[in-house]
């Protein structure tokens, strides 16, 4: 498989660290190499919040992704300092539920996801994140269904385990756009 070396970002609170370690969890079920590295301004909620996360048949040099072939943007501030660190022929998902603008770039993919409007509509509220996760399960196939299931199963607090289904609910509406 090929290697990924994404970006997700967004303010605090958006859950672009935990979509992060959702992706980073599929790719240790499955024995990939892997990198998770989390970044965070000093805000509670409403600072910027990023994380790099790396998949890998081969062992990582680094960490830090500073050219990502994949970007997933919640916010236009995350798109504005990100968009043009994507290498060419990479792939921008961004919620446009919140950006409202067009990538520029003709040398990559872009998908305008409405993902906070569609977490909105569906009772889902606070899971753009998750949404955004499952379009990126269908355009670039980082893992299988049922690892991505795993993963997910992983990643929440037993506390929250009754969010579960509301995530798997999520992942299905972003894999069927």
């Amino acid at each position: 498989m090929k290697d990924l070396n994404m970006v997700f970002a967004g303010f605090g609170g958006q859950g672009v660290l935990f979509a992060g370690k959702v992706v980073a969890y599929a790719g240790l079920i499955e024995g990939r190499e892997l990198s998770w590295l989390p970044s965070y301004g000093p805000e509670m909620r409403g600072g910027t919040a990023n994380c790099s996360i790396c998949l890998s048949d081969e062992p990582i040099g680094s960490p830090l992704v500073t050219n990502p072939n994949v970007l997933i943007a919640m916010n236009r501030p995350s798109l504005d300092k990100f968009v043009n660190d994507v290498e060419p022929g990479g792939v921008i998902l961004l919620d446009s539920s919140l950006i409202d603008v067009k990538v520029e770039r003709d040398d990559v993919t872009t998908y305008y996801v409405p993902a906070s409007t569609l977490a909105e509509e569906n009772g889902l509220k606070g899971l753009a994140n998750i949404i955004l996760v499952g379009k990126l399960f269908k355009e670039v196939g980082f893992c299988s269904a049922e690892t991505l299931d795993k993963a997910l199963q992983k990643c929440i607090p037993a506390r929250k385990a009754a969010m579960l289904d509301f995530n798997r609910k999520a992942i299905e509406i972003g894999s069927a756009l």
